[in-house]
């Protein structure tokens, strides 16, 4: 009994993978906006009352991938930050691991960072996956404060913007980290993410020629923003 179910498990979890690898391969094609259940099943012979049965709507199977790419981009900044033990080094290498991710896997990004997809809300599920991408930054951030290596912005900080560093600190579990860092945090990590959406969505065409320099530079004044001694 433990081994056919077992066996029926794992036909199920190969199932699902070629579903959401032929939805990826849907997103390249037509976008995330276009994506089609019909499409999907059609591309790998099935019947769609039978796509229907791993997901039972479009919305689900786009949160699905939208879960596998905040996962992808986690694992892949993770693998990088292994072993880097200095917390200067640690955000340039992290930055550059988004940035390589971002740029293999264009589609992926942006369905997790490019416009909403009309009339989809993305549900509590996808919320871990998001935040695993963040948490090597507050570990680093982390590192950086015990070691004397991060600058702490003294100016105080309003009450309605310190709730929102309080709910940030709760998240990267950073008890040490003053309010002041944490907002910056925010300004980096939008103003990363800003930088590589530009690049990727063509805003840099004809303006930024030598882009690895340019986003490498990003990288250094983005950490003096956070307090970083970069």
């Amino acid at each position: 009994m433990n081994a056919s179910r077992t066996a029926r498990e794992r036909a199920r979890a190969e199932l699902v993978a070629e579903i959401t690898a032929a939805a990826r391969r849907q997103l390249a094609d037509t976008g995330a906006a276009a994506l089609s259940m019909r499409a999907v099943s059609r591309e790998l012979g099935m019947v769609s009352s039978a796509l229907h049965r791993y997901f039972p709507t479009r919305d689900d199977l786009l949160t699905a991938l939208i879960v596998q790419s905040y996962d992808a981009l986690a694992d892949a900044v993770e693998a990088a930050v292994d072993g880097v033990p200095d917390p200067v080094d640690r955000w340039r290498t992290l930055a550059r691991a988004v940035r390589s991710w971002a740029l293999a896997n264009p589609h992926e990004y942006a369905l997790i960072y490019g416009s909403p997809v009309p009339g989809y809300r993305a549900p509590a599920d996808t919320v871990p996956a998001a935040a695993r991408g963040i948490a090597p930054l507050g570990r680093l951030l982390a590192d950086a404060h015990a070691a004397g290596l991060l600058t702490v912005d003294p100016t105080p900080v309003p009450p309605g913007p310190a709730d929102d560093a309080a709910r940030l600190r709760a998240a990267l579990h950073t008890p040490d980290l003053p309010d002041g860092t944490l907002l910056a945090v925010i300004t980096a990590w939008t103003g990363l993410f800003g930088h590589l959406s530009f690049e990727l969505f063509g805003q840099f065409e004809k303006v930024l020629e030598h882009r690895d320099t340019a986003f490498d530079a990003a990288v250094e004044r983005l950490g003096r923003i956070v307090g970083l001694h970069v």
